[in-house]
């Protein structure tokens, strides 16, 4: 969806140095930013890779749970059910006359007794349609040529609650609702009237050639405005699906008006007053399909109020013209994507061709794999894949297999030990041994010195000049290559190294430190630093550990 793959150069000096692919910088902006943000214009799109936030998920056997318990899914097993052995539909399948009001009973719809209202026999219809639809029910004509429908082979299974059957079925009737749902909004009420009343106005019968050429600008019409609601409705399940992969746990809601400027508003920029109009379009045009997809699980809706909408003189509600409180806003609409809904839209980016990761996926191997794979992938939480792994981990033996992992002086070494200290971090106290154990660890004992002080321990020997340069130099490699080239970050890490009085002793240390950045870091601090002096030395520096090899 929305996001892009972020390549950056690795170490460029030294032996073994390659380009390295960085973790994403996952801010929800960079995922449906501006393309320009990145230095790509139209062009490029098609070559831009497509970065997905990892989402977590229920187990599969809860997420049919959920789908059994939507209504309308519910509907259409009951009255699946209620089909056996046979019963008799007519020619197009739907349900008879006499056999709607009784199915709106079994539904719930209408009362046991009297009249049944219209509007349940037509819910009725809906669900017995989609058990069609999603062959809860097959339809055939007998000898006797009557028509009948009778329960689908999946009709047991679903009913017994296997996962993959009622996750398979629900995904179904889902692209069946999100079809419908575009398909009823494609052509605005409004316009439809209008062309009638054009077609009043003029009078008289179209010649066949002409009505031909009007029907044919009719269909076009309709189905240019249905590719642009699809589209629509597409990018904004894209953002909800974003949205909540970041959002915290109980914080996954969206007022409707922040999703429609989120589609609307480029950014960085502040909304105009002719974008706030078209934030106005956007909601109201998503507020039926929202609706719709709200019947199957998909969403919780609250729908824009009707009051809002000025009968008498035909205006829409206009957003963001004045400050409004929580009551007040939710008025216009508020939305949150379910488990049932990231579910189901990463099922249609992964039928795609997207890569649309779970929380957790790269914690299924050892450390080593973990480390790996956080490094190597764009699209990734890094924390949170750290955290899944060391659950349920005895403390002492995860760290050890933590800090093996951690050493080599390959492109991605750096940042293998910096995912390393967090992931240490997580373990807590009880992983103190195995740190103490590295404290010698050319690699590994600086940054194990810095994780026993910030724990409180008071023994932690000073590490050798060697090894304290060595670790400045890796530590800043890291923050580097996690960073992505963000110099406002960087620069706050350059004002706190410790350069003193001599800049130039300083930097004619660290350009003869042996680490495959140490230049990288260098240039970084050259072109970041405020100090001019500084700056000029760490560059004089750069150029000289480009030079030693």
């Amino acid at each position: 969806m929305a996001g892009r793959r972020r390549k950056n150069g690795g170490a460029s000096a030294g032996e073994g140095a390659a380009e390295a692919v960085l973790p994403a910088d996952l801010e929800l902006q960079d995922l449906y930013g501006a393309f320009a943000a990145h230095g790509l214009d139209d062009e490029d799109l098609d070559d831009a890779a497509v970065l997905v936030p990892p989402v977590k998920l229920p187990a599969e056997q809860e997420l049919a749970e959920q789908a059994k318990a939507v209504p309308m899914f519910g509907y259409a097993l009951a009255l699946a059910r209620w089909a056996a052995p046979h019963r008799t539909v007519d020619e197009f399948g739907d349900l008879v006359e006499e056999d709607r009001g009784p199915a709106a009973r079994l539904l719930g719809l209408a009362p046991a007794e009297g009249e049944v209202p219209e509007e349940a026999e037509v819910e009725a219809l809906r669900a017995w349609s989609l058990a069609c639809d999603l062959d809860l029910v097959e339809l055939g004509t007998t000898k006797d040529g009557e028509h009948v429908a009778v329960p689908g082979p999946d009709l047991e299974p679903a009913e017994q609650g296997d996962p993959d059957t009622v996750l398979e079925l629900w995904l179904t009737a889902a692209g069946i609702v999100r079809e419908l749902a575009v398909e009823a909004d494609s052509l605005p009420e409004e316009e439809a009237g209008e062309e009638a009343e054009e077609e009043a106005e003029e009078g008289g019968e179209p010649t066949p050639e002409e009505g031909g050429e009007e029907n044919e600008d009719g269909l076009n019409e309709v189905e240019e405005a249905r590719d642009a609601a699809a589209e629509l409705l597409d990018e904004a399940l894209q953002v909800l699906y974003e949205t909540t992969a970041f959002a915290d746990p109980g914080n996954e809601t969206v007022p409707l008006g922040v999703l429609a400027a989120l589609l609307v508003v480029p950014e960085g920029e502040e909304p105009s007053e002719e974008l706030l109009g078209d934030i106005t379009d956007v909601m109201v045009a998503l507020d039926p399909m929202l609706g719709d997809l709200a019947e199957l699980g998909l969403l919780d809706y609250r729908p824009i109020d009707p009051e809002l909408f000025d009968e008498e003189e035909g205006e829409e509600p206009v957003v963001g013209e004045a400050p409004l409180d929580e009551e007040e806003s939710a008025r216009f609409g508020l939305v949150r994507l379910t488990p049932l809904g990231q579910y189901g839209i990463r099922q249609w980016l992964l039928e795609d061709g997207y890569d649309a990761p779970l929380v957790g996926d790269l914690a299924r191997g050892d450390a080593a794999e973990l480390l790996r794979g956080v490094c190597e992938s764009a699209n990734v939480l890094p924390e949170e894949e750290l955290r899944v792994w060391v659950e349920g981990r005895e403390p002492l033996p995860a760290a050890r297999e933590l800090l093996a992992a951690a050493r080599g002086d390959d492109a991605y070494g750096p940042l293998r030990r910096m995912l390393c200290v967090s992931a240490l971090n997580l373990l807590g106290a009880e992983a103190e041994p195995a740190v103490r154990e590295v404290l010698d660890d050319p690699e590994l004992g600086g940054s194990a010195r810095a994780w026993l002080s910030a724990l409180g321990a008071t023994d932690v020997p000073v590490p050798d000049r060697t090894m304290a340069l060595w670790t400045v130099v890796d530590t800043f490699a890291a923050q580097l290559l996690d960073s992505g080239g963000d110099a406002a970050l960087l620069r706050e890490l350059v004002t706190d190294l410790p350069v003193k009085g001599d800049p130039a002793a300083w930097f004619g240390e660290l350009w003869r430190v042996d680490h495959p950045y140490t230049a990288d870091v260098l240039e970084a601090i050259g072109e970041l630093h405020t100090d001019r002096a500084v700056a000029k030395e760490a560059r004089k520096a750069a150029f000289k550990a480009r030079s030693k090899g």
